[in-house]
């Protein structure tokens, strides 16, 4: 009995710190689940805080825990608008137009809770004043997701996207790596956000 009470002494309090962790992690891994499981609708989140519904995306279970999507994009909000000798699918805001940049390469279309790389990367867009001549592709902005208790919420970030003009040395790799991307002020453009829920 005392020699029970040695072992089991020291342990307890290693054994209940271990339960109580493994509880506080499972709504977060709960919610990350639900996040990328099913049907989702992609929403942007303009200045004035009106909500635009852009699209869909489907996750669908992948091989090696990787989660598949598939983005499909609603035609209806965007116009098209013809720069630079290609054609965008822009939207038209007070301040601002901007413009959809789909990814041009072959990518495996995969993301895992740790890593939303590949979707960030389908959800490439420039702006650029109305008025202005031609794409801005050194305007790009890359939306970069993190999880919150509504869903994936995308920042915007600055990048040039005349860096994908080529195709990468390895398309296994996400080229916009987080070096590459630089912090905004927080209301800097007319999409705030991109909402995945």
């Amino acid at each position: 009995m005392n020699r029970c009470r040695l072992w089991w002494g020291p342990l307890r309090g290693l054994a209940l710190g271990l339960l109580a962790a493994v509880a506080v992690g499972l709504p977060a891994a709960a919610q990350t689940v639900r996040a990328l499981d099913g049907d989702k609708q992609l929403v942007a989140v303009l200045g004035d805080d009106t909500r635009l519904p852009l699209g869909a995306v489907r996750f669908q279970p992948a091989a090696g825990g990787a989660v598949a999507f598939t983005l499909t994009l609603d035609t209806q909000p965007f116009s098209d608008h013809f720069l630079s000798m290609r054609e965008f699918k822009c939207l038209a805001g007070r301040t601002e137009l901007s413009c959809h940049v789909p990814y041009p390469y072959a990518n495996p279309r995969v993301v895992t809770p740790g890593d939303l790389t590949w979707l960030e990367h389908s959800l490439l867009f420039f702006y650029k004043l109305p008025a202005d001549f031609g794409a801005k592709l050194w305007n790009g902005v890359y939306f970069e997701f993190r999880l919150t208790d509504k869903g994936l919420v995308g920042t915007p970030k600055a990048i040039d996207l005349n860096r994908i003009a080529a195709p990468p040395a390895d398309p296994s790799v996400p080229p916009f790596r987080r070096a590459l991307r630089d912090d905004m002020p927080p209301q800097a453009r007319w999409i705030r956000s991109l909402v995945i829920e």
